[in-house]
């Protein structure tokens, strides 16, 4: 029998029903105190905030010079024709920015001692704010090709060359002592480890910077790398979503697109990131690139919604920072001005927005998108909490300030230089051995072939380290008992020699026992080819040395031997030169296929490949 339900039951239930709820949310929000223990006081803290220092927040600024208070007369001049302002501490005065990248290009990286000095100026600088906030200060240390601060402190085998050993725990170790001496310097965030998985040989601007082909090879070294940084106490930045590994546009200069399916995603590029969320990576950063698969609208990666919040937040259930690739490459510029990118990148989900071109615009376009009512202060606010926790969690509330003291007791310490060499010992990977007179061509004998030529290409040296590898890998043989002498035949912006060069590099050839010839990113029409063939007619076995792209060997003909090291950083060509002495076994295995130079379906050497 139905009762009509009178009115005092009605207010009843819903009295009942509300004080249920409100219960409920005082529960969530003691759950979630429970689960994040300092929220509670950062929210305090962003309450305290103006709009401004709260857009200030989100944004990664270069700034020129070695110091934050009395840079160079050029740096102040570059700052204020950039910026506005004349050095780091004006920057945050007045923009209030959440953090500062180093670049060497911007004097910032000279040494380590002047590192710790720019950092603890940054971060006074950060607390003599209205509103006290500690600065997170990063940069790009992927070790091997991509490194900004270079020597004395210790450079560490790069990405590939990691995948070719394969070991985790060469990853988190090399990873833990680099992390070790970026926080000792005051460096407290490095955007590493990179997650994209070099599947196109092709690929201009990651490469080597991967760790290789395999997806779930590339997880477990991602996944140990963030390890080892986090164990370190620095931050870390899984790059760059969703996938850049399969492009040949770099989007420095250009938009590339990526052509996986949706199915091609979730098995080739996505694992890495999962593994690194499931390591409890620190932040994200995201890819200029066009992914239709993921999202059809034709906006790059940064500023796209369904990338950004459906699948790397709600699919993938990430609840870490998002921050941006450069603001200044042109992929994510060619679309939309400076002025509307941090907007679309905020409502696509970002957090951080790293390195505008114009930072004046930027911050004044994300400040009129709020007062427009565009942007919610509550969706800026969110992006603000997440800084402040990733500030909390790496300890710069307690501790923003670093010492002379832990410098000289952390960077470039033996123990790390001795470290990083054994690790890199076990990455060189021997691809060609031919016999010769019944013996294999490596080892080269010190009893009857001391005489040695290097020739080759010399890319600038990362920052600080010895280079040119010519000349360190002449020096390295020259401690291992041979006379070597190095010749360059070109430089990384010029590596193709010309007929002249050829000519004297096989008269230096003559009469020697060897050649050990070191090439750059060989393609099918690069004179490189030509040098190679040209020293190996002398009849003086030639040592081919790949320091970039493993990839080299298949456009090369008349080689007696073939290594790949994967970068040419000192620790890299040190480990080649005793690989050629036979000090050390190339234990080093391919970690990318080696497609053949005339049928790129064909392999010429599969992953897993060494002699």
């Amino acid at each position: 029998m139905h009762h009509p339900t009178s009115r005092r039951t009605l207010l009843t239930a819903t009295a009942a029903a509300v004080a249920v709820a409100a219960t409920g949310a005082g529960e969530a929000r003691a759950a979630e105190s429970a689960r994040h223990p300092g929220r509670e006081r950062l929210r305090r803290l962003i309450g305290r905030m103006s709009l401004e220092e709260k857009v200030g927040q989100l944004f990664v600024m270069r700034v020129y010079g070695h110091s934050a208070t009395d840079p160079d007369p050029g740096d102040v001049a570059s700052n204020q024709e950039e910026i506005g302002v004349s050095n780091a501490a004006e920057l945050i005065a007045e923009y209030h920015v959440g953090g500062i990248i180093y670049f060497a290009w911007a004097h910032n990286t000279r040494d380590p001692h002047q590192i710790a000095d720019l950092s603890n100026g940054i971060q006074k600088a950060g607390l003599a704010q209205s509103t006290p906030v500690p600065l997170m200060i990063s940069t790009d240390q992927e070790h091997g090709i991509v490194a900004r601060v270079g020597a004395p402190a210790t450079l560490m085998p790069g990405a590939m060359a990691l995948g070719a050993h394969g070991s985790r725990g060469d990853a988190r170790t090399a990873a833990r002592i680099a992390g070790g001496e970026l926080a000792a310097m005051g460096i407290r965030q490095t955007y590493a480890p990179v997650a994209d998985v070099n599947v196109n040989p092709a690929n201009p601007v990651i490469g080597v910077r991967s760790f290789g082909s395999d997806p779930e090879a590339v997880a477990r070294l991602v996944a140990a790398q963030v390890q080892g940084y986090q164990g370190a106490g620095i931050a870390t930045a899984a790059k760059h979503f969703p996938g850049h590994g399969d492009t040949d546009v770099d989007s420095h200069y250009g938009i590339p697109k990526i052509t996986h399916t949706e199915e091609e995603w979730e098995r080739l590029d996505a694992p890495p990131f999962r593994a690194a969320i499931a390591a409890g990576i620190d932040s994200v950063m995201t890819g200029h690139l066009l992914f239709p698969a993921l999202d059809p609208s034709d906006d790059p990666a940064t500023l796209s919604k369904p990338i950004l919040t459906g699948i790397l937040r709600e699919r993938l259930g990430y609840e870490g920072v998002v921050v941006t690739d450069s603001l200044g490459m042109a992929g994510v510029r060619q679309k939309y001005g400076d002025d509307r990118v941090p907007v679309l990148a905020l409502a696509a989900g970002v957090d951080q927005l790293l390195n505008p071109p114009d930072l004046p615009t930027a911050w004044n376009a994300v400040l009129d998108a709020v007062r427009d009512g565009e942007l919610t202060e509550a969706r800026i606010e969110e992006s603000v909490l997440r800084v402040l926790e990733l500030k909390a969690r790496r300890g710069l509330f307690k501790e923003p300030f670093v010492s002379h003291q832990g410098v000289e007791r952390t960077v470039g310490t033996q123990a790390h230089l001795v470290a990083a060499d054994r690790i890199a010992g076990r990455t060189t990977t021997l691809l060609v051995n031919e016999e010769r007179d019944g013996r294999p061509t490596l080892p080269l004998s010190r009893r009857g072939g001391r005489d040695v030529l290097v020739v080759g290409v010399d890319p600038a040296a990362p920052s600080g380290t010895g280079g040119p590898p010519t000349k360190v890998l002449a020096e390295a043989l020259t401690e291992q008992g041979f006379t070597a002498e190095a010749l360059s035949t070109g430089t990384a912006g010029s590596p193709h020699p010309s007929p002249e060069t050829i000519a004297s590099a096989v008269a230096a050839a003559s009469g020697r026992d060897a050649v050990v010839v070191a090439t750059y990113n060989v393609t099918a029409g690069s004179s490189q080819r030509d040098l190679v063939t040209a020293l190996a007619a002398t009849g003086v076995p030639v040592v081919h040395v790949a320091i970039r792209n493993p990839y080299d060997i298949a456009h090369l003909d008349g080689v007696a031997a073939s290594l790949a090291t994967y970068s040419w950083t000192d620790v890299e060509i040190r480990a080649a030169a005793r690989v050629v002495a036979g000090r050390t076994e190339p234990t080093g295995r391919l970690p990318v296929p080696v497609p053949s130079a005339d049928d790129p379906a064909e392999q010429l050497y599969p992953v897993g490949y060494g002699l």
